[in-house]
C-alpha cells in the first residue's frame, strides 16, 4: 500500500509523543524540492549513521536526543539545527523523544 503523503494547504496533526505507542517514522510530505518526516524515538534507540542528499532541518519536538557529526550535540525539546548537504550524522535517544525532520532539495 502506498503512503499517503500530505497535499499542499492540507493540515497534519503531529501527535505527542505520549501518544506514540512505539518508534516509528512518518513520512509526512515528500516532493521533488523537499520530504519531512517525524521521527519517534525510545529511550536507547539509535539511527545509525547517515547522509542525506540535501539540507536536513532537525527540530526536537520531545524528549532528549544526540545528534553526532563531527561532534555531539544533544538536543531537548525546542532545540532545532540544520546540516549541510551530505553532512554525516546519527541519532540516538538519551530518553523518549520525538522530531520533525525535513530535507531540501537543490
Amino acid at each position: 500500500m502506498a503512503l499517503a503523503h500530505a497535499r499542499p494547504g492540507e493540515k497534519v496533526h503531529l501527535p505527542s509523543l505520549a501518544a506514540a505507542t512505539e518508534a516509528r517514522a512518518t513520512a509526512l510530505v515528500k516532493t521533488k524540492a523537499f520530504e519531512a518526516a517525524q521521527i519517534v524515538l525510545r529511550a536507547g534507540d539509535e539511527i545509525a549513521r547517515h547522509a542525506v542528499p540535501g539540507y536536513a532541518t532537525i527540530h526536537c519536538l520531545d524528549g532528549t536526543i544526540v545528534l553526532e557529526t563531527d561532534e555531539r550535540i544533544q538536543m531537548s525539546a525546542g532545540d532545532w539545527l540544520y546540516l549541510d548537504r551530505g553532512e554525516a550524522h546519527s541519532v540516538s535517544a538519551v530518553e523518549d523523544g520525538s522530531l520533525l525532520v525535513t530535507i531540501l532539495f537543490e
